[in-house]
């Protein structure tokens, strides 16, 4: 009797939780990516530009500076003295990342250093998983993208923001 008192008890209780569990609200999916618009203007890149440089200047940051459009194509391109050669081509690589993923770099650097199944974006030929690149994103879609390279990553992507930033 207590025996099958127990095995009652045990199956309500899976009862009751999975019935708990069927009526808890799932979490909300995640939001789509924004979609791709029209490419960014000479204007507002050079908009951008200015910002970033102005703030690289402000702090001492030699940075290479690339701003591309909605479909990852350089649009402007500034190095400022003294910045190492190798920056050049990490800064297009992070603004045509941020573009191409529709997100900014840093969340494919978050990913690589939880490890696991995340390491493969190690593997992806033209992903630049460093901080440092932001989508520019206008009217809720992405017109382009900025890309920083020379100094700490949080700092490249302190300059990137301030760029994208000023293209609204």
């Amino acid at each position: 009797m207590k025996r099958t008192l127990l095995v009652l008890a045990t199956i309500a209780g899976f009862a009751v939780s999975g019935i708990a569990a069927a009526q808890t609200p799932a979490a909300p999916p995640a939001a789509p990516p924004p979609a791709y618009g029209l490419g960014i203007s000479m204007a507002a890149a050079k908009k951008a530009m200015a910002a970033a440089e102005a703030e690289a200047i402000k702090n001492g940051w030699p940075v290479a500076i690339a701003i591309v459009d909605s479909s990852a194509k350089l649009v402007l391109f500034s190095r400022i003295d003294n910045t190492q050669h190798g920056s050049v081509d990490i800064a297009i690589g992070k603004a045509t990342t941020a573009v191409n993923l529709r997100r900014p770099t840093k969340a494919l650097q978050d990913g690589i250093a939880q490890g696991g199944v995340n390491l493969r974006l190690l593997a992806v030929p033209g992903v630049m998983p460093l901080e440092g690149g932001v989508p520019i994103i206008v009217d809720g879609k992405v017109i382009g993208g900025i890309g920083v390279s020379g100094v700490l990553s949080n700092q490249d992507a302190e300059v990137a923001m301030a760029g994208a930033a000023a293209a609204k």
